[in-house]
């Protein structure tokens, strides 16, 4: 058990979590804290290895922040300590003798991957010899140039042949002053002329495909060899991935094993099991400490689409951890998902304003827009028992489930219609209130940087100028209260997380919203607020404006 680390503060004053932590959604346990508070020394004073993590004035392109865990354990006599992960390499290593080794070393002295891989890279290398090959090389330019040649000269016939015809044509047109006799002739011979012109087209054809197939024939002696090579090392390389995930096996609290393909019942996600939580539960078990909490920290600059804070802790992610943790907690006393109790229970909407035809509702936060998966109870749920006549869709837009504020209600069809054209038509004026983490220099801007969803860490939102929706906001700022910034935020687009993004980014604001458990530091409430609209009425076309003021 070289990897255990002790604490070195007392934490006698602290009790133990009676249940270990939900990874995906949680507040990191203080004895959590206390051990990352240690990794994170020991990531200053360090001089182990040499990592660029961009935390220097002078940061370099090479700099890449790391997710870096903690899992606090109680061994067999009952004493308290911790272990520490590092997730994927760290300073293009696998190993390091402060954190745990992974799941299963790759690159280590005994590993069949590095004898297998070797032969793959000599195929690679076989490949490439024959790629470059001058003989082959010159037969590919051979090829294009008779590819060349052969769609020129047919197309020349083709132009000889529409011209020929518009001639024949002209002729045919000036025979009015020949007898019946020589129009004959003439219509034979210029028929004869056009066959003769036809057949000669079908001969170049001919040609043409006979000199590529000659061309063809000498490929086909690099090709062949070339395509056996690829198929080779298809074959290998299947194999070689099968072999990996056959040996890639996580235990669970039962010391039961199953192997990454038994979990994801179909071919894994790149770097699944590389994640620093199943490397801390797979060293625990193996050697027989009891895993008490659990948590992830980022060390470094953040990556360029993510937002990443130093220091700041979140949770594992869904796409690659979610299968493999849902096994190894097995056996463990864990809590339950706190994403699936009802959030909005216990919460009330409130009617800020109601006619005939439509309605702005207070949500507050924490409080679904629209029924999810699990939980039903939403806005929309709430609403149609408030106005069970109404015959319209009801819910005109969304908000956050963590943003309170004013939302819009159409209780018919055109009300509806109306409304939802204002907002395709971006004309609905929108104005947030925001609390951030820290303070702004500049007093106004705007931002735009295009979003998507991280398919591998669902609801976060990656900035993507490749395949991210544009999304655009205007700011202002309002006040500073001490080390917080009150801002007002106009988004002009009404992307998911558009404002958390832009506001946390480092090519945003680079200052997290207050309680942003998804992009800062999680607290009491999401400090994010819908408090004004401003509208033209759908039936009355008047312009309306309504607000509601924070409550933060």
């Amino acid at each position: 058990m070289d990897k255990l680390h002790f604490f070195s503060e007392d934490i006698s004053g602290i009790e133990k979590p009676q249940k270990f932590n939900f990874p995906f959604y949680y507040t990191p346990h203080p004895l959590s804290v206390k051990a990352a508070n240690q990794v994170q020394k020991y990531l200053e004073t360090q001089t182990d290895f040499s990592h660029e993590f961009g935390l220097s004035k002078e940061k370099t392109k090479q700099a890449i922040g790391k997710m870096f865990g903690v899992l606090v354990v109680e061994t067999s006599t009952g004493e308290l300590g911790y272990l520490a992960a590092f997730s994927g390499k760290l300073a293009n290593a696998n190993r390091h003798d402060y954190f745990v080794p992974p799941v299963f070393d790759l690159l280590s002295t005994n590993s069949f991957f590095l004898e297998e891989e070797k032969e793959l890279n000599a195929l690679n290398r076989d490949l490439e010899n024959l790629l470059q090959e001058g003989e082959y090389l010159q037969l590919i330019e051979k090829m294009k140039a008779t590819d060349i040649e052969a769609s020129q000269d047919i197309e020349r016939q083709k132009k000889r042949i529409k011209e020929a015809k518009i001639e024949r044509d002209f002729k045919r047109k000036e025979s009015s002053s020949l007898s019946e006799n020589e129009k004959n002739q003439l219509e034979e011979a210029l028929r004869e002329e056009s066959k003769k012109e036809s057949i000669l087209l079908k001969k170049m054809n001919k040609y043409w495909r006979y000199k590529k197939e000659e061309v063809h024939k000498e490929l086909a002696v690099f090709s062949d060899k070339i395509n056996q090579i690829k198929q080779q090392r298809s074959e290998q390389s299947a194999q070689l991935q099968q072999k990996i995930f056959d040996h890639y096996t996580f235990l669970n609290a039962r010391k039961e094993n199953k192997s990454l393909l038994r979990i994801f019942g179909e071919n894994p996600p790149a770097g699944a099991g590389e994640c620093a939580a199943p490397k801390l539960l797979q060293y625990a078990y193996e050697n027989q400490l009891t895993p008490l909490c659990l948590a992830e920290f980022w060390w470094g600059a953040s990556p360029p689409s993510e937002v990443r804070k130093h220091k700041n802790f979140y949770p594992s992610c869904r796409s690659k951890c979610e299968p493999i943790l849902g096994h190894m907690l097995q056996g463990l006393e864990a809590e339950d998902n706190p994403l699936e109790d009802n959030p909005a229970k216990n919460k009330e909407i409130e009617l800020v304003y109601e006619d005939e035809d439509i309605a702005v509702i207070f949500k507050p936060v924490e409080f679904l827009s629209v029924p999810g998966k699990q939980i039903k109870d939403s806005v929309f749920s709430r609403v149609q028992k408030l106005f069970p006549e109404a015959t319209g869709p009801l819910v005109v837009h969304r908000l956050d489930m963590s943003t309170s504020g004013l939302m819009l209600i159409a209780k018919n069809e055109a009300a509806y219609v109306g409304l939802q054209a204002q907002f395709i038509q971006r004309k609905v004026y929108k104005r947030y209130e925001a609390l951030l983490e820290g303070k702004i220099k500049n007093e106004k801007g705007k931002i735009e940087l295009p979003l998507r969803v991280d398919l591998d860490n669902r609801p976060h939102q990656l900035v993507c100028y490749e395949h991210g929706r544009p999304a655009v906001t205007h700011w202002e700022k309002i006040g500073e209260e001490g080390n917080v910034t009150r801002v007002y935020f106009y988004p002009i687009t009404g992307r998911t997380h558009q404002l958390r993004v832009h506001a946390a980014h480092h090519l945003g604001l680079n200052t997290p919203i207050v309680g942003d458990d998804l992009y800062g530091k999680a607290s009491k409430r999401l400090c994010l607020h819908a408090g004004l609209l401003k509208f033209i009425h759908p039936k009355t076309k008047k312009e309306m404006s309504i607000s509601k003021e924070a409550e933060f």
